[in-house]
Protein backbone atom coordinates (compact mmCIF):
# COMPACT_ATOMS: atom_id res chain seq x y z
CA UNK A 1 0.00 0.00 0.00
CA UNK A 2 2.93 2.65 0.97
CA UNK A 3 4.64 1.49 -2.14
CA UNK A 4 0.97 2.17 -4.35
CA UNK A 5 0.60 5.55 -2.52
CA UNK A 6 3.97 6.73 -3.28
CA UNK A 7 3.68 5.84 -6.41
CA UNK A 8 0.30 7.99 -6.75
CA UNK A 9 1.62 10.77 -5.39
CA UNK A 10 4.44 10.83 -8.17
CA UNK A 11 2.03 10.67 -10.65
CA UNK A 12 -0.20 13.07 -9.32
CA UNK A 13 3.12 15.71 -9.00
CA UNK A 14 4.63 15.31 -12.62
CA UNK A 15 0.72 15.65 -13.97
CA UNK A 16 0.56 18.35 -11.79
CA UNK A 17 4.14 19.60 -13.18
CA UNK A 18 3.30 19.29 -16.81
CA UNK A 19 0.14 21.59 -16.43
CA UNK A 20 3.06 23.86 -14.92
CA UNK A 21 4.47 23.59 -18.17
CA UNK A 22 1.52 24.11 -20.56
CA UNK A 23 1.41 27.31 -22.47
CA UNK A 24 4.29 28.99 -22.41
CA UNK A 25 5.59 26.96 -19.62
CA UNK A 26 7.58 28.58 -16.51
CA UNK A 27 9.69 31.39 -16.51
CA UNK A 28 12.76 31.61 -14.44
CA UNK A 29 15.77 34.85 -14.36
CA UNK A 30 18.95 34.42 -12.69
CA UNK A 31 22.25 35.56 -12.72
CA UNK A 32 23.88 32.47 -14.13
CA UNK A 33 25.97 34.24 -17.41
CA UNK A 34 28.04 32.32 -19.60
CA UNK A 35 30.91 34.09 -17.85
CA UNK A 36 29.41 32.83 -14.25
CA UNK A 37 30.96 30.32 -12.59
CA UNK A 38 27.83 28.44 -11.68
CA UNK A 39 26.49 28.30 -14.98
CA UNK A 40 27.27 24.73 -15.49
CA UNK A 41 25.16 24.40 -12.18
CA UNK A 42 22.51 25.71 -13.53
CA UNK A 43 22.71 24.30 -17.15
CA UNK A 44 22.99 20.54 -15.23
CA UNK A 45 19.92 20.92 -12.92
CA UNK A 46 17.65 22.31 -16.00
CA UNK A 47 18.87 19.15 -17.76
CA UNK A 48 18.05 16.33 -14.99
CA UNK A 49 14.61 18.15 -14.71
CA UNK A 50 13.65 18.24 -17.80
CA UNK A 51 14.54 14.56 -17.90
CA UNK A 52 12.40 13.79 -15.39
CA UNK A 53 9.58 16.80 -16.38
CA UNK A 54 9.79 16.49 -20.47
CA UNK A 55 5.86 17.86 -20.57
CA UNK A 56 7.44 20.95 -18.18
CA UNK A 57 9.13 23.31 -20.30
CA UNK A 58 11.51 26.11 -18.60
CA UNK A 59 12.37 29.47 -20.33
CA UNK A 60 15.19 30.55 -18.28
CA UNK A 61 17.13 33.94 -18.68
CA UNK A 62 20.33 34.58 -17.12
CA UNK A 63 21.39 38.61 -16.39
CA UNK A 64 24.33 40.61 -15.07
CA UNK A 65 24.75 41.10 -11.25
CA UNK A 66 24.02 44.72 -10.97
CA UNK A 67 21.83 45.06 -14.11
CA UNK A 68 19.55 42.20 -12.52
CA UNK A 69 19.10 43.89 -9.59
CA UNK A 70 17.26 46.46 -11.33
CA UNK A 71 15.07 44.41 -13.12
CA UNK A 72 13.79 41.92 -10.94
CA UNK A 73 13.14 45.33 -8.66
CA UNK A 74 10.97 46.71 -11.97
CA UNK A 75 9.34 43.67 -12.12
CA UNK A 76 8.18 43.74 -8.63
CA UNK A 77 6.77 46.67 -8.67
CA UNK A 78 5.47 46.53 -11.90
CA UNK A 79 3.78 43.24 -11.33
CA UNK A 80 5.61 41.89 -13.88
CA UNK A 81 7.83 39.13 -12.53
CA UNK A 82 8.57 35.72 -13.65
CA UNK A 83 7.73 32.53 -11.86
CA UNK A 84 11.11 31.68 -10.38
CA UNK A 85 13.47 33.90 -9.63
CA UNK A 86 16.79 34.55 -8.26
CA UNK A 87 17.50 36.24 -5.47
CA UNK A 88 19.78 37.35 -2.42
CA UNK A 89 18.84 36.35 0.94
CA UNK A 90 17.67 38.93 4.05
CA UNK A 91 16.97 42.34 3.21
CA UNK A 92 16.92 41.99 -0.84
CA UNK A 93 14.38 39.23 -0.72
CA UNK A 94 12.58 40.54 2.45
CA UNK A 95 11.67 43.86 0.18
CA UNK A 96 9.78 41.77 -1.93
CA UNK A 97 8.17 39.66 0.53
CA UNK A 98 7.06 43.32 2.47
CA UNK A 99 5.23 44.06 -0.94
CA UNK A 100 3.54 40.61 -0.82
CA UNK A 101 4.87 39.59 -4.13
CA UNK A 102 6.62 36.57 -2.89
CA UNK A 103 4.97 32.69 -2.65
CA UNK A 104 4.84 31.52 0.84
CA UNK A 105 6.88 27.83 1.14
CA UNK A 106 6.17 26.75 4.47
CA UNK A 107 3.65 24.13 3.28
CA UNK A 108 5.93 22.43 0.40
CA UNK A 109 8.87 22.95 2.76
CA UNK A 110 7.59 20.34 4.60
CA UNK A 111 8.26 17.73 1.79
CA UNK A 112 11.84 18.54 1.88
CA UNK A 113 13.02 19.49 5.26
CA UNK A 114 14.74 16.26 5.80
CA UNK A 115 16.80 17.46 3.42
CA UNK A 116 17.06 21.34 3.86
CA UNK A 117 18.23 22.17 7.56
CA UNK A 118 16.14 24.42 9.05
CA UNK A 119 19.11 26.55 10.30
CA UNK A 120 20.30 27.15 6.43
CA UNK A 121 16.52 28.88 5.52
CA UNK A 122 17.57 31.30 8.21
CA UNK A 123 18.30 34.01 6.11
CA UNK A 124 14.92 33.71 3.78
CA UNK A 125 12.80 33.50 6.97
CA UNK A 126 10.42 36.85 8.11
CA UNK A 127 8.27 36.58 10.27
CA UNK A 128 8.21 32.94 11.41
CA UNK A 129 7.75 32.26 7.33
CA UNK A 130 9.72 30.68 4.84
CA UNK A 131 10.04 32.54 1.26
CA UNK A 132 13.10 31.13 -0.34
CA UNK A 133 15.23 27.90 -1.14
CA UNK A 134 18.80 27.97 -0.73
CA UNK A 135 21.36 27.38 -3.16
CA UNK A 136 25.10 27.06 -2.13
CA UNK A 137 26.86 29.40 0.35
CA UNK A 138 30.37 31.10 -0.07
CA UNK A 139 32.84 33.14 2.17
CA UNK A 140 34.86 36.12 1.47
CA UNK A 141 37.97 34.49 0.53
CA UNK A 142 41.96 36.17 0.31
CA UNK A 143 42.88 34.03 -2.44
CA UNK A 144 47.11 33.83 -3.19
CA UNK A 145 49.17 33.00 -6.20
CA UNK A 146 51.75 31.60 -4.67
CA UNK A 147 53.99 30.99 -7.55
CA UNK A 148 54.28 34.67 -6.77
CA UNK A 149 54.45 34.52 -2.94
CA UNK A 150 56.79 31.80 -3.88
CA UNK A 151 59.14 34.88 -5.52
CA UNK A 152 59.17 37.18 -2.50
CA UNK A 153 60.40 34.14 -0.14
CA UNK A 154 56.75 32.96 1.51
CA UNK A 155 55.72 29.16 1.18
CA UNK A 156 52.33 30.34 2.69
CA UNK A 157 49.47 33.04 2.99
CA UNK A 158 50.43 35.69 5.56
CA UNK A 159 49.26 35.16 8.56
CA UNK A 160 49.40 38.28 10.42
CA UNK A 161 47.80 41.67 8.56
CA UNK A 162 51.83 43.05 9.24
CA UNK A 163 53.08 40.24 7.62
CA UNK A 164 50.51 40.51 4.90
CA UNK A 165 51.76 44.12 4.45
CA UNK A 166 55.09 43.51 4.41
CA UNK A 167 54.54 40.91 1.53
CA UNK A 168 52.85 43.27 -0.12
CA UNK A 169 55.57 45.49 -0.27
CA UNK A 170 58.20 43.08 -1.33
CA UNK A 171 55.71 42.11 -4.43
CA UNK A 172 55.58 46.02 -5.24
CA UNK A 173 58.93 45.97 -4.85
CA UNK A 174 59.15 43.03 -7.32
CA UNK A 175 57.57 44.72 -9.95
CA UNK A 176 54.36 43.04 -9.33
CA UNK A 177 50.93 44.33 -8.31
CA UNK A 178 50.06 42.74 -4.45
CA UNK A 179 46.16 43.48 -5.31
CA UNK A 180 43.41 43.06 -7.95
CA UNK A 181 39.96 44.94 -7.64
CA UNK A 182 37.21 45.46 -10.25
CA UNK A 183 36.21 49.63 -9.54
CA UNK A 184 33.44 49.67 -12.47
CA UNK A 185 30.10 51.05 -11.18
CA UNK A 186 28.31 47.72 -11.81
CA UNK A 187 30.98 46.16 -10.06
CA UNK A 188 31.30 48.02 -6.57
CA UNK A 189 30.31 44.94 -4.78
CA UNK A 190 34.30 43.77 -5.69
CA UNK A 191 35.22 46.67 -3.35
CA UNK A 192 33.16 45.71 -0.10
CA UNK A 193 35.09 42.18 -0.59
CA UNK A 194 37.94 43.85 0.22
CA UNK A 195 36.24 46.79 2.29
CA UNK A 196 34.42 44.48 4.82
CA UNK A 197 36.57 42.47 5.39
CA UNK A 198 39.18 44.98 6.42
CA UNK A 199 36.23 46.66 8.85
CA UNK A 200 35.10 43.19 10.26
CA UNK A 201 38.73 42.56 11.33
CA UNK A 202 39.08 45.95 12.64
CA UNK A 203 35.83 46.53 14.48
CA UNK A 204 34.59 42.64 14.88
CA UNK A 205 32.29 41.09 13.21
CA UNK A 206 29.60 41.46 16.07
CA UNK A 207 29.72 45.07 15.27
CA UNK A 208 29.51 44.99 11.92
CA UNK A 209 26.67 42.66 11.88
CA UNK A 210 24.76 45.21 14.10
CA UNK A 211 25.65 47.98 11.63
CA UNK A 212 24.24 45.91 8.55
CA UNK A 213 21.39 44.63 10.09
CA UNK A 214 20.40 45.72 13.86
CA UNK A 215 20.03 49.43 13.25
CA UNK A 216 23.35 50.23 15.25
CA UNK A 217 24.61 53.80 13.82
CA UNK A 218 27.33 54.24 11.46
CA UNK A 219 29.14 56.79 13.49
CA UNK A 220 32.09 54.55 14.99
CA UNK A 221 35.61 55.74 14.48
CA UNK A 222 36.67 52.19 14.55
CA UNK A 223 35.08 51.85 11.15
CA UNK A 224 36.58 55.55 9.93
CA UNK A 225 39.99 54.16 10.64
CA UNK A 226 39.36 50.86 8.44
CA UNK A 227 38.52 53.14 5.72
CA UNK A 228 41.47 55.06 6.37
CA UNK A 229 43.66 52.17 6.66
CA UNK A 230 42.05 50.39 3.50
CA UNK A 231 42.34 53.86 1.59
CA UNK A 232 46.26 53.39 3.04
CA UNK A 233 46.79 50.54 1.13
CA UNK A 234 45.75 52.28 -2.30
CA UNK A 235 47.63 54.63 -1.69
CA UNK A 236 50.96 52.87 -1.28
CA UNK A 237 50.04 51.55 -4.58
CA UNK A 238 49.05 48.14 -3.71
CA UNK A 239 46.70 47.97 -5.76
CA UNK A 240 46.31 47.89 -9.94
CA UNK A 241 45.72 51.83 -10.49
CA UNK A 242 43.85 50.76 -13.41
CA UNK A 243 41.11 48.88 -11.45
CA UNK A 244 39.04 51.52 -11.18
CA UNK A 245 38.24 51.27 -14.59
CA UNK A 246 37.89 47.29 -14.90
CA UNK A 247 35.31 44.94 -14.78
CA UNK A 248 35.36 42.08 -12.14
CA UNK A 249 35.71 39.22 -15.32
CA UNK A 250 38.89 41.44 -16.34
CA UNK A 251 40.09 41.47 -12.46
CA UNK A 252 39.56 37.74 -12.02
CA UNK A 253 41.62 36.79 -15.46
CA UNK A 254 44.40 39.34 -14.17
CA UNK A 255 44.49 37.48 -11.56
CA UNK A 256 44.16 34.01 -13.21
CA UNK A 257 47.00 35.45 -15.83
CA UNK A 258 49.46 36.02 -12.86
CA UNK A 259 49.21 40.21 -12.85
CA UNK A 260 48.03 40.24 -9.31
CA UNK A 261 49.69 38.27 -6.06
CA UNK A 262 45.86 38.26 -4.09
CA UNK A 263 42.52 38.44 -5.22
CA UNK A 264 40.15 39.03 -2.88
CA UNK A 265 36.29 37.96 -3.49
CA UNK A 266 33.43 35.03 -3.16
CA UNK A 267 34.54 31.24 -2.77
CA UNK A 268 32.84 30.81 -5.85
CA UNK A 269 35.61 31.40 -7.90
CA UNK A 270 37.22 27.94 -6.63
CA UNK A 271 36.38 25.93 -9.48
CA UNK A 272 37.42 28.34 -11.89
CA UNK A 273 40.92 28.69 -10.24
CA UNK A 274 41.24 25.03 -9.84
CA UNK A 275 40.51 24.32 -13.71
CA UNK A 276 43.22 26.63 -14.49
CA UNK A 277 46.44 24.46 -15.63
CA UNK A 278 49.40 25.93 -14.03
CA UNK A 279 47.56 27.99 -11.28
CA UNK A 280 49.13 27.67 -7.85
CA UNK A 281 46.26 29.31 -5.57
CA UNK A 282 45.81 28.77 -1.94
CA UNK A 283 42.61 30.55 -0.08
CA UNK A 284 42.86 31.85 3.28
CA UNK A 285 41.17 34.33 5.76
CA UNK A 286 41.75 37.87 5.40
CA UNK A 287 44.02 38.37 9.19
CA UNK A 288 43.39 40.32 12.10
CA UNK A 289 44.16 43.87 12.25
CA UNK A 290 42.63 44.52 15.44
CA UNK A 291 43.07 41.44 18.21
CA UNK A 292 41.26 43.61 21.15
CA UNK A 293 37.62 43.47 19.24
CA UNK A 294 38.05 41.22 15.98
CA UNK A 295 39.69 37.62 15.90
CA UNK A 296 39.98 34.52 13.24
CA UNK A 297 36.61 32.56 12.71
CA UNK A 298 35.13 35.84 11.55
CA UNK A 299 33.85 35.62 8.25
CA UNK A 300 32.06 37.81 5.82
CA UNK A 301 29.44 35.61 3.79
CA UNK A 302 26.75 33.02 4.54
CA UNK A 303 24.11 31.46 2.75
CA UNK A 304 22.21 33.89 0.51
CA UNK A 305 21.80 32.86 -3.11
CA UNK A 306 18.39 31.56 -3.16
CA UNK A 307 15.31 30.77 -5.44
CA UNK A 308 12.02 32.17 -4.99
CA UNK A 309 8.53 31.96 -6.31
CA UNK A 310 6.47 34.96 -7.11
CA UNK A 311 3.20 34.76 -5.71
CA UNK A 312 1.46 35.04 -9.08
CA UNK A 313 3.25 31.78 -10.55
CA UNK A 314 1.34 28.94 -12.57
CA UNK A 315 0.48 26.70 -10.06
CA UNK A 316 2.40 28.40 -7.41
CA UNK A 317 2.25 25.37 -5.11
CA UNK A 318 3.33 22.79 -7.86
CA UNK A 319 5.73 25.41 -8.92
CA UNK A 320 7.38 25.70 -5.44
CA UNK A 321 7.87 22.12 -5.63
CA UNK A 322 9.92 21.92 -8.69
CA UNK A 323 11.40 24.60 -7.62
CA UNK A 324 12.62 23.04 -4.32
CA UNK A 325 14.20 20.36 -6.23
CA UNK A 326 15.57 22.28 -8.99
CA UNK A 327 17.53 24.09 -6.06
CA UNK A 328 19.00 21.12 -4.53
CA UNK A 329 19.86 20.27 -7.65
CA UNK A 330 21.95 23.38 -8.62
CA UNK A 331 23.26 23.31 -5.39
CA UNK A 332 24.09 19.74 -6.01
CA UNK A 333 26.00 20.47 -8.92
CA UNK A 334 27.37 23.72 -8.06
CA UNK A 335 29.12 22.08 -4.86
CA UNK A 336 30.56 19.24 -7.28
CA UNK A 337 32.16 22.28 -9.05
CA UNK A 338 33.87 23.89 -6.54
CA UNK A 339 31.42 27.01 -6.65
CA UNK A 340 29.98 26.95 -3.00
CA UNK A 341 29.54 24.83 -0.13
CA UNK A 342 26.11 23.13 0.07
CA UNK A 343 23.31 24.59 1.62
CA UNK A 344 21.65 21.08 1.35
CA UNK A 345 22.18 17.30 2.86
CA UNK A 346 24.85 16.24 1.20
CA UNK A 347 24.05 12.46 0.04
CA UNK A 348 26.27 11.79 -3.11
CA UNK A 349 30.28 11.16 -3.72
CA UNK A 350 32.42 14.63 -3.18
CA UNK A 351 35.76 12.75 -3.10
CA UNK A 352 36.77 14.57 -6.30
CA UNK A 353 36.22 17.74 -4.99
CA UNK A 354 38.99 20.46 -5.83
CA UNK A 355 41.55 21.22 -2.85
CA UNK A 356 40.18 24.99 -2.67
CA UNK A 357 36.47 24.21 -1.96
CA UNK A 358 37.67 21.63 0.98
CA UNK A 359 39.93 24.59 2.01
CA UNK A 360 36.94 26.71 2.33
CA UNK A 361 35.05 24.11 4.11
CA UNK A 362 37.57 23.65 6.90
CA UNK A 363 37.85 27.73 6.87
CA UNK A 364 33.63 27.65 7.58
CA UNK A 365 33.69 24.70 9.71
CA UNK A 366 36.36 26.57 11.64
CA UNK A 367 34.72 30.03 11.76
CA UNK A 368 32.58 31.35 15.08
CA UNK A 369 30.51 34.28 13.06
CA UNK A 370 29.52 34.70 9.80
CA UNK A 371 28.26 38.36 8.27
CA UNK A 372 26.37 38.42 5.52
CA UNK A 373 27.40 40.93 2.65
CA UNK A 374 26.60 44.44 3.26
CA UNK A 375 24.89 44.92 0.06
CA UNK A 376 22.24 42.07 0.95
CA UNK A 377 22.00 42.51 4.77
CA UNK A 378 20.67 46.21 4.29
CA UNK A 379 17.58 47.05 2.54
CA UNK A 380 17.89 48.33 -0.87
CA UNK A 381 17.58 51.71 -0.54
CA UNK A 382 20.06 51.36 2.30
CA UNK A 383 22.53 49.13 0.14
CA UNK A 384 22.15 52.20 -2.51
CA UNK A 385 23.23 54.87 -0.27
CA UNK A 386 26.27 52.49 1.03
CA UNK A 387 27.69 51.84 -2.19
CA UNK A 388 27.40 55.26 -3.29
CA UNK A 389 29.94 56.39 -0.40
CA UNK A 390 32.19 52.45 -1.42
CA UNK A 391 32.53 53.88 -4.59
CA UNK A 392 34.11 57.06 -3.37
CA UNK A 393 36.47 55.57 -0.86
CA UNK A 394 38.01 53.42 -3.94
CA UNK A 395 38.54 56.42 -5.75
CA UNK A 396 40.00 58.76 -2.69
CA UNK A 397 37.35 61.06 -2.29
CA UNK A 398 35.49 59.87 0.61
CA UNK A 399 37.98 59.16 3.67
CA UNK A 400 37.04 57.52 6.70
CA UNK A 401 35.32 60.88 9.11
CA UNK A 402 33.57 61.43 5.61
CA UNK A 403 32.52 57.81 5.58
CA UNK A 404 30.67 57.46 8.43
CA UNK A 405 29.90 60.92 8.25
CA UNK A 406 27.87 60.32 4.83
CA UNK A 407 26.14 57.30 6.14
CA UNK A 408 24.79 58.55 9.63
CA UNK A 409 23.48 61.56 7.75
CA UNK A 410 21.64 59.01 4.79
CA UNK A 411 21.20 56.07 6.53
CA UNK A 412 21.46 55.96 10.50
Amino acid sequence: MKKFLATLLAIVSVLALSACGKDDGLTMWCIATKSDSNRHSYEAAIADMQKKYPDTKLNWEAYENNAYKEKIKAAVSGNNMPDIFFTWSCAFLGDFVKEDKVYCLDEVYAEFKDKLPEKMCKNTTYNGKKYGVPLTMNIVGLFANMDILKEVGYDDVPKTFEDLMTCCEKIKAAGKIPFGCAGKPDDTWCVTEYLESIIEKSVGAKTLDDIFMNGQTWDNQDVAKAVDLFQDMIKKGYFDPNGISLGNDEVKQNFMDGKYAFYMNGTWNCADFAKKEGLNVKVAEFPVINADKAELGQLIGGPSDTLAVAKSAKNAKETAKYTFELGQLICKYGYLDGCGLPAWTVDYDVSKINALTQSVAKIVTDSNYMVLFGDTAMPAAEAGKYLEQVKGVYGCTVDGATFIANLKKDIR
